[in-house]
């Protein structure tokens, strides 16, 4: 593994403000729609961990994984790591992911389950990299919008480390000699 640093960019106070605001606009659109909140694996699980404590209205809680790539080679398809264990027909859904960064997997993600039938889609993020994507993904719930950083912490990995981080940090990589 390359040598690295990771240095702080969002504390822990500025996430839990940040889920706090999220978490009240989710109230007001779902707060009578009985939704399925489906947690996007992995990251997205630190999120919706927070995120479903604040929501005062019923819904259930489905998991789903999903990959485009196999290495670095994009599949041009989706593939589930892991379906969604209930139907949702009729269901309105909302994908609680960490990080919006290209958007590609979760824009197939999407169109995969409107196959479905489904009441709406909507998506929830912590984070939206703040960089262009040759396609329209609305990100209707959004915590933070950040630079194109390679982020960590709050359930972001590299290469599996610093999930458990409290706050959101930037990978700093010395340049090699």
């Amino acid at each position: 593994m390359k040598n690295y640093v990771v240095k702080k960019l969002i504390d822990q106070k500025s996430i839990e403000e940040h889920v706090k605001s999220v978490a009240a606009q989710i109230s007001d659109y779902y707060a009578d729609k009985d939704p399925i909140i489906a947690i996007v694996l992995k990251g997205g699980f630190v999120f919706a961990a927070d995120l479903i404590r604040l929501l005062d209205f019923p819904f259930t809680i489905d998991f789903v994984g999903a990959s485009s790539y196999a290495g670095t080679q994009s599949l041009g398809d989706i593939k589930f790591t892991k379906d969604l264990d209930k139907p949702i027909v009729n269901r309105h859904v909302l994908l609680v992911e960490d990080i919006v960064d290209t958007g590609l997997t979760l824009y197939k993600l999407i169109h995969a389950l409107k196959t479905r039938e489904p009441a709406s889609v909507n998506i929830a993020a912590m984070l939206v990299k703040d960089i262009p994507r040759p396609f329209d993904l609305e990100v209707a719930y959004r915590g933070l919008n950040i630079p194109n950083e390679f982020v960590v912490g709050y359930g972001l990995d590299y290469n599996e480390r610093h999930r458990g981080l409290p706050y959101i940090g930037y990978v700093e990589f010395p340049e090699e000699k």
